[in-house]
């Protein structure tokens, strides 16, 4: 006779509200997870994703709504709550103290301690038992090791010991993979399998909608802090992820524009820098035209975008914008020509993020805001004020901090101070990294509403959804040469890999 499969829930959340003063987080949201269960949980930046996983978690309490843990009705007032029931967390910002070791940290707040008078820690019940945690997970490193010595994908495999340890029956995992390598990231979803096997459930919370393909078995989509869709393990596409979280599908993210209104208004000759000085570069861009830069990793994209934009100046070739000739040895002389860079780590190389919103976009052009020796704080305010809203920045204010803005939104403003500067050519490295779905689309919009004014664009990207449909051409690096420049006719993945990898295009 065949045994009954349990399928109650282990984790379900039902109709949950959660008001904050004129917000309304969370309208009826209802999610669940099941045993032995990977279920993802989508949405944009602000969908309410955080805000249902910190009341999972006792951070908030609901103003509405029930939750139930193992068939039973629960009440989550505190974290301990969350704990004591088998609910663990690993945060994207690891909560662990570096300069303790291993051990400490997996039972950092419930060291075992020895009998007697004295009640001292238990330190080799400590190492042994976090040792067996850390094997469980395939992590060969000493209890005894400081986590500063770690990797960041260490320390995050320290964070799931801890939970391990805790008896942890269900996982949260908030954007697990943002600082790790391919390889670290491999490893992780590997864990996370192995997890699954036996018996674990993991909440897996992700913009790598890629990942979400590999490791689900369902995905819960968020929008506007309601339920926008849920889809079952063979659903789980990207497109299908994109149309649920932002409401309308993939290829509606990107925007047709006028084209290329002026052939060759920038040009390059013969580039040879420092990183590949043997490989000379030659391309054109229109104005009005995107063209899109892809590649495999080293192929010295970005390092061809700083050679322009003169971070590390060409060791020779021939730069014209607009039919005149430049000479470019360093930033400023890019931006007194008009050309601008938004870096890939937008964070450190785009802004200064402990500065406000309006310092950051009048920064490099503050001559502009100085008619004698003072700074027109009037005319600072009027320029970030029409730039904000030109790009639909979400802040309360201009004197919002930087680093209090949303990737997405931060991007924005790395754009607004070159759009301050009337811009004739923008050079986008990696423009939609770490940021969410309808994010991009604001994104892609921009670069498009720039090109139909006469900007030329050169962007590039890894993601080849992004590079497939937002460029007018593609041209393919490989080894710090250009292997071929395909129209929009010629578009592929096959033709993309294959001058990627040093092949011919099919």
């Amino acid at each position: 006779m065949a045994v009954p499969v349990d399928t109650t829930p282990l984790l379900e959340l039902k109709g949950i509200t959660k008001r904050f003063p004129g917000v309304l987080a969370l309208s009826n949201v209802s999610f669940s997870v099941g045993r032995a269960e990977v279920v993802a949980l989508i949405g944009e930046n602000g969908a309410g994703k955080s805000t249902l996983m910190k009341t999972l978690g006792g951070v908030h309490q609901p103003d509405e709504g029930e939750i139930f843990f193992d068939g039973k009705k629960v009440t989550i007032s505190k974290v301990a709550d969350a704990i004591a029931l088998g609910i663990g967390f690993v945060h994207q910002e690891l909560n662990v103290l570096d300069n303790l070791d291993v051990a400490a940290n997996v039972f950092m707040g419930r060291e075992p301690l020895v009998g007697g008078p004295l009640r001292l820690v238990n330190q080799r019940r400590m190492w042994t038992e976090s040792e067996t945690y850390l094997k469980r997970l395939g992590l060969a490193i000493s209890p005894t090791k400081l986590l500063n010595e770690l990797s960041i994908a260490q320390q995050q495999m320290v964070e799931i010991a801890k939970a391990l340890s805790q008896n942890a029956r269900v996982i949260i995992m908030d954007e697990p993979t943002s600082s790790l390598t391919l390889s670290e990231t491999d490893r992780l979803l590997a864990t996370i399998k192995d997890l699954r096997a036996s018996g674990v459930s993991v909440i897996y919370i992700s913009h790598r909608l890629g990942e979400i393909e590999q490791i689900a078995d369902r995905a819960v989509a968020l929008r506007d802090g309601r339920n926008a869709g849920e889809l079952a393990r063979g659903q789980i596409k990207h497109e299908n992820m994109v149309a649920l979280m932002v409401g309308r599908k993939l290829e509606d993210l990107f925007v047709k524009g006028k084209g290329p209104q002026e052939r060759g208004y920038f040009q390059v000759e013969g580039l040879r820098t420092a990183y590949r000085p043997h490989h000379r570069i030659g391309f054109d861009v229109a104005k009005g035209e995107i063209l899109g830069f892809a590649g495999l990793v080293g192929a010295g994209r970005s390092e061809m975008a700083q050679a322009i934009f003169g971070v590390e100046p060409p060791l020779e070739g021939t730069v014209r914008l607009g039919g005149q000739e430049l000479k470019i040895r360093n930033s400023r002389e890019a931006i007194d020509a008009g050309i601008y860079l938004v870096p890939e780590d937008r964070r450190h190389t785009g802004l200064i993020t402990s500065m406000t919103i309006r310092e950051n976009i009048t920064m490099p052009g503050l001559k502009r805001y100085s008619p004698g020796m003072l700074i027109s704080r009037a005319r600072e305010e009027e320029v970030s004020k029409r730039e904000v809203a030109a790009l639909r920045v979400k802040t309360p204010s201009i004197e919002t901090r930087a680093m209090n803005l949303s990737g997405g939104n931060q991007q924005k403003v790395v754009l607004g101070k070159w759009l301050s500067l009337e811009p004739k050519l923008i050079i986008f490295d990696e423009p939609t990294r770490g940021i969410d779905v309808g994010a991009k689309a604001e994104i892609y919009r921009l670069m498009r509403e720039l090109a139909d004014r006469g900007v030329a664009i050169i962007m590039v990207s890894s993601d080849m959804e992004e590079v497939l449909g937002v460029s007018d051409r593609i041209a393919v690096m490989h080894e710090g040469d250009i292997t071929g420049i395909l129209p929009r006719d010629q578009f592929s993945e096959k033709a993309i890999m294959s001058l990627a990898t040093g092949r011919k295009a099919p």
